[in-house]
């Protein structure tokens, strides 16, 4: 339910045929002193992104991982108004310039005009594993901006990946001219479940196809783990920057230099990596930020990230492109740092500071942590000093833990952030999750919450 100006709490509608109730008490929440958070808007489903129009409008948009039908709305007056649907599932992001919507969905990126209609002006790009396109970014000289994310968890297609029946020859692609070390990873063949005979893959290849030492891999426009660029008809399309696991979210300062929150790998699947932090990277032109074989700027070869009960992780490549750059400001593993936004308010901060939604742990781990330990990173807004990359703790659940765990009122599955017209901070919570399954929702339990300075 969206709060007027005099705090009236008005019933959202929701798609979910099924409803389910959220306990919410932002006294549950501990917020950095000077600030209030309040519910701005509840009963929703899945909610991915929010948007300030130029005309001060409010958009939303939704996954589709509940209704199956992501879409995206406007705010009027009291409630939410359709604005298009039946994209593919998940929706990730929408940005609007000269008073058109850029929508991106799992695939495609599609432009709603302002009279309506609605192109695509971007398909077909390779988001069919793990990690998809992200929300678009504008610069200033009228380019797009966007990431791919990669198809695994780090460059080798394995059990952990549950796409691979469905595309059983997608696979990784590096942005440039590679060597492989000829590595091969065993495992029970997913493809011939009866069969006795084990599969063995190779980095940089399909499901069950292995490597020979020094085998070339050719560079490609749509690399795995990029940032890709065009005009803002889609036409142009070229490679920016390569080796980022999973460049979610992407935003343009008021100096036109571009951020990127970009998410560590797991402990899982054939070659699980330990410790491996989130990272803000400022992201240059023409840069390699180290995936597969780096991480958080370090060598995955440093025994740091051997994961306790598994192996030592090893370079995949023989020839490293660059010394990738180290991040901005870094993240503790599994932090999931989504949407940011920088604040130009000085009534609200510092100006020129960055808050960025960390969305907490999604994927359980192969070679497990206790449940304490991964569920206190996390479910959080954090707020990034621009100046010195120090990062600090902005608002979070007094437990420490999110609401899906302990059943209180604060927040769930932070997403992304925007400031309003108003001067508000708003905050996108994505819902509740069952306590036992981190990768589905509960129906209409996303919300927007509102902070504002006192």
């Amino acid at each position: 339910m969206p709060l007027r100006e005099d705090g009236i709490r008005l019933k959202m509608s929701s798609q979910a045929s099924n409803s389910t109730s959220r306990y919410l008490n932002p006294s549950d929440i501990n917020i950095m002193p000077g600030y209030t958070i309040e519910v701005f808007a509840e009963g929703l489903n899945t909610p991915s992104s929010i948007l300030f129009t130029s005309e001060g409008e409010l958009l939303i948009a939704d996954t589709g991982y509940i209704s199956g039908n992501p879409n995206v709305a406007r705010m009027v007056n009291d409630h939410f108004e359709l604005i298009a649907d039946n994209f593919n599932v998940p929706l990730t992001g929408i940005n609007s310039r000269d008073g058109d919507i850029y929508v991106s969905d799992r695939g495609n990126i599609t432009v709603i005009k302002k009279n309506g209609s609605r192109q695509n002006i971007i398909t077909g790009l390779p988001s069919y594993g793990d990690y998809s396109n992200s929300r678009v970014a504008f610069s200033t000289d009228n380019k797009m901006y966007f990431g791919l994310g990669t198809a695994t968890n780090s460059g080798v297609v394995g059990l952990d990946n549950l796409w691979i029946t469905d595309h059983p020859l997608f696979h990784d692609r590096p942005g440039a001219y590679i060597l492989l070390n000829g590595q091969n990873f065993k495992t029970k063949d997913a493809l011939a479940p009866e069969s006795d005979t084990p599969a063995y893959t190779g980095a940089f290849s399909p499901y069950g196809e292995s490597n020979l030492p020094f085998e070339k891999r050719k560079g490609v426009r749509k690399a795995s783990g990029s940032i890709l660029r065009s005009n803002l008809d889609g036409s142009e399309l070229e490679l920016i920057a390569w080796g980022l696991r999973s460049p979610s979210y992407l935003e343009f300062d008021a100096q036109n230099r571009l951020f990127a929150s970009n998410n560590g790998c797991d402990i899982r699947g054939s070659r699980p990596i330990a410790n491996a932090p989130d990272e803000f990277q400022y992201i240059v032109p023409g840069s390699w930020y180290g995936w597969p074989d780096f991480v958080g700027g370090e060598a995955v070869t440093s025994n740091r990230f051997k994961p306790e009960g598994g192996p030592q992780p090893e370079f995949l490549l023989t020839n490293h492109p660059d010394l990738p750059p180290r991040p901005y400001a870094i993240f503790p593993p599994t932090s999931t740092i989504i949407g940011f936004a920088f604040n130009y308010d000085i009534t609200f901060g510092p100006v020129g500071d960055a808050y960025i939604a960390e969305f907490g742990r999604i994927k359980p781990s192969t070679y497990g942590e206790s449940l304490p330990q991964y569920l206190s990173v996390g479910y959080r807004i954090s707020k990034i000093n621009m100046v010195n990359g120090a990062v600090t703790t902005f608002a979070i659940n007094k437990s420490g833990f999110p609401a899906s765990i302990t059943r209180e009122g604060g927040l769930s599955r932070p997403a992304d952030i925007a400031f309003g017209p108003d001067g508000a901070m708003y905050i996108v919570d994505m819902g509740t999750n069952p306590p036992d399954n981190p990768d589905s929702f509960l129906p209409n339990t996303g919300v927007i919450w509102r902070v504002r300075r006192t």
